[in-house]
């Protein structure tokens, strides 16, 4: 196929995808979906720069001390079980 013919087939599809969703009324549930979401964020109250910042480095130290405990424990249970073996 050329890129012609493509480009048809491929508006034909849109053009019926298009169609058939708003026969079936899916646009105006997505409509409808869309506004009570944008509606909603609008109620939530977001954390300033320096919040977001002491979450992230809380996350991130977090993070670290797990990985550290993870690398201890695993060494000390292979010492055990080379030990034990």
């Amino acid at each position: 196929m050329n890129s012609t013919t493509s480009f048809i087939v491929w508006s034909v599809v849109i053009a019926v995808a298009f169609a058939l969703a708003w026969r079936f009324g899916w646009l105006d549930r997505l409509t409808k979906y869309v506004q009570e979401t944008r509606e909603e964020l609008r109620k939530c109250t977001w954390p300033g720069r320096d919040e977001l910042w002491g979450s992230t480095v809380l996350v991130m130290v977090s993070t670290s001390l797990l990985g550290v405990f993870t690398v201890v424990v695993d060494f000390v249970v292979a010492w055990v079980v080379s030990s034990i073996v």
